[in-house]
C-alpha cells in the first residue's frame, strides 16, 4: 500500500488501497495492450466502468 506520512494524512488507509489498485490496473492494461498485443474487449470496459464507479463511492464525502 502506498501509504506514507504525507498521504495517510491526505487520505485515509481504504483511499490508499484504491488509488494503489488503480495504478496498477492502468499500468497493467497498458502492458497488456502494447506489449502482449491483447485486444480491449467490451467486457472489460464494462468491470472498469464498475471499477470506476467504486473510487467515486470510495472518494465521495457524504
Amino acid at each position: 500500500m502506498p501509504a506514507n506520512r504525507i498521504g495517510y494524512g491526505q487520505f485515509n488507509g481504504f483511499q490508499l488501497k484504491t488509488i494503489q489498485e488503480i495504478i496498477t490496473l492502468v499500468v497493467f492494461v497498458a502492458f497488456s495492450i502494447f506489449y502482449l498485443k491483447e485486444e480491449l474487449k467490451w467486457n472489460y470496459l464494462v468491470g472498469f466502468v464498475f471499477i470506476m464507479l467504486a473510487v467515486f463511492f470510495i472518494f465521495k464525502k457524504w
